[in-house]
């Protein structure tokens, strides 16, 4: 037996391959007997010496495409030989382009739904957050308040301190003055 499963040849059996010249004469052989049974069928008449199926087939043409899809689905395999009811067995159909509903809500996954909700509420937050009603913002808004007083506290000092070195400066020079005019 051959290993993986594979269904092969027997040992040393040698392969015949169809050439694509035998391939066309095997189809052109089988059109040719197609219309000699044609003819046939034509010179019979009355279709007495004809095929009965071919006949009931082409009366039955008027009949919907449909039926022969469903005929050619249940003689698949064994399905043809067994009457199964199988309730989980959900028949293909396929639907015309005029039945599609593009129109209507389209069901989103879980996790689509999940993506969604996350960005809403993001938003939610930023928009809080700006508004200054987060925890987050309200911790930032004070910790902002200390710098502000810090810097203004800074920037008071620097002050004072320039102030008392122009009135140093011009306290020496007013001595400077007083010393001269003696």
């Amino acid at each position: 037996m051959p290993k993986g499963g594979r269904k092969g040849g027997h040992k040393g059996r040698a392969r015949q391959y169809t050439s694509p010249e035998e391939i066309d004469a095997q189809l052109q052989a089988e059109k040719q007997k197609a219309r000699e049974e044609e003819e046939q069928g034509e010179e019979g008449g009355d279709g007495a010496a004809g095929d009965p199926k071919k006949e009931k087939k082409s009366l039955d043409s008027d009949e919907s495409e449909d039926e022969e899809d469903d005929y050619q689905q249940k003689r698949k395999g064994v399905e043809g030989l067994i009457d199964i009811e199988n309730p989980n067995r959900v028949a293909q159909t396929t639907k015309k382009v005029t039945q599609l509903d593009l129109d209507g809500p389209k069901e989103l996954s879980r996790r689509e739904r999940e993506e969604i909700e996350k960005q809403k509420a993001k938003e939610r937050y930023m928009k809080m957050h700006l508004a200054g009603k987060t925890e987050q913002a309200k911790a930032d808004l004070a910790r902002l308040a200390i710098i502000r007083k810090q810097r203004e506290e800074a920037a008071r000092k620097k002050e004072e301190e320039r102030k008392a070195k122009d009135d140093a400066a011009l306290s020496g020079k007013r001595m400077q003055s007083l010393s001269l005019n003696k």
